[in-house]
């Protein structure tokens, strides 16, 4: 992962990056000979890798003697399967090539529609304690209605003591069926409390827009907290919307967005950039394919964005795009530094990887993996401000200073450059 990321690490109700790309399992005559078993469902998630990952080397491991090592074993039950599935992708020593069982798939696809069934609470995992650490919750959400706070500590979920919870399996414990009851015990400094929560369906809010009056005219601000298969149409129903109130420059927030569909930062990029390059990617076979956008921009007025250490992926790739085509000015701190693209595999039994199938660079052939995107303008937050931009996350306010430095280089550019 990214040099920065610290001793949290995310693990549910995020979206990661994507590109949907439903690819069929051509399997071997000596796969069938294995039958509907705990060691076909191995060996299917081995071709998976051997078809589609895009380190060639697989970390110099030697991959087809990987094979007859996992192919020599006896599995007695599907739940072994699936451990040693986990076992031999860590020899690939990649965060994002990971298995998923057949609920985490179902959660993701969710996820990344921008609706699922829970409570509407990220977690991240104390890397010391294992005890689950409150990220943010969802605004407007049933977490975010009973009071829980950014870093609440959750000691227990339905009486079992967190430490105790694979962090793999997170998310069945936050997430299910509308009216099911979930009791969170939770740790904030001295207090021990008890939340009783509903889960509900929780809309992620793709895109939320609002008018700042300034001395200048009208700025529009516009929010994206992550990509999912809705954003494209509601960032374009932001654009035109704002257009109508003739705004005279925008602010883009993508702070703390994690990514989520490969495409939608495709999609998006356009209506800022008009016909210019977006990202390049590079394949496995090292076969580059360089995309622009060929549409007209729904806007051409200045624009500032918001970028901080937890803007990734697709958070990157609309971020890089904007800033090395000149297009906009990046305001906060450096972003994550994921410059890699996922492939959603699908297993037999409904389980699935996620398989890094691709690398991408920015326009002007930057690799930020494990980098980021370093800020035109850096502004960096306390601690108390980042809890503070953490709870309030439906609107910014004074007490935001990237928010305040974004605002006054957007007004000045505006008045050094009057619009016609």
């Amino acid at each position: 992962m990214a040099k920065r990321r610290g001793s949290v690490s995310a693990i549910a109700v995020s979206a990661i990056a994507l590109a949907f790309i439903g690819a069929s399992v051509d399997s071997p005559k000596s796969w069938a000979l294995l039958e509907d078993s705990p060691k076909a469902l191995v060996d299917e998630a081995w071709q998976a890798v051997h078809r589609e990952y895009v380190d060639r080397t697989f970390n110099r491991n030697d991959w087809m003697l990987v094979r007859q090592e996992y192919l020599k074993q006896s599995y007695t039950s599907k739940r072994q399967a699936y451990q040693e599935i986990q076992t031999m992708l860590s020899k690939l020593a990649d965060p994002y090539t990971k298995f998923l069982e057949p609920q985490e798939i179902k959660d993701l696809t969710k996820n990344v529609s921008g609706d699922f069934i829970g409570v509407g609470l990220t977690v991240g995992l104390d890397e010391q304690t294992k005890e689950w650490i409150v990220l943010a919750p969802i605004k407007g959400s049933p977490a975010a209605a009973m009071g829980i706070l950014p870093k609440d500590v959750i000691v227990k979920i339905n009486g079992k003591n967190t430490p105790d919870i694979d962090p793999q399996q997170a998310s069945t414990y936050l997430i299910g069926p509308v009216g099911s009851q979930v009791v969170l015990t939770a740790r904030r400094g001295k207090q021990q409390l008890t939340f009783k929560l509903l889960r509900e369906h929780i809309d992620l809010h793709p895109v939320t827009y609002r008018l700042e009056a300034t001395a200048v005219g009208k700025i529009g601000y516009i929010r994206l907290p992550v990509f999912t298969s809705r954003s494209p149409k509601l960032m374009h129903q932001a654009i035109q919307a704002l257009e109508t109130q003739q705004v005279k420059g925008y602010i883009l927030d993508l702070r703390s967005n994690p990514g989520g569909i490969f495409e939608a930062s495709l999609a998006i990029a356009p209506l800022w950039l008009g016909k210019r390059p977006i990202v390049s990617v590079v394949d496995r076979r090292g076969k580059q394919d360089r995309l622009a956008a060929r549409n007209q921009a729904l806007t051409t007025k200045p624009l500032v964005v918001l970028i901080n250490d937890k803007s990734a992926s697709a958070s990157e790739i609309l971020a890089g795009a904007l800033q090395d085509n000149r297009r906009a000015t990046l305001v906060g701190t450096q972003t994550f530094g994921k410059g890699l693209v996922q492939s959603l595999e699908p297993l037999e039994d409904g389980s699935g990887l996620t398989v890094t199938v691709a690398k991408y660079y920015t326009p002007k052939g930057r690799d930020i993996n494990k980098v980021g995107i370093t800020p035109d303008i850096v502004v960096p937050l306390t601690e108390a401000q980042k809890a503070s931009l953490n709870q309030e996350r439906a609107g910014v306010t004074s007490s935001d200073p990237q928010y305040v430095s974004a605002l006054t280089y957007l007004t000045q550019s505006i008045k050094s450059k009057p619009q016609p």
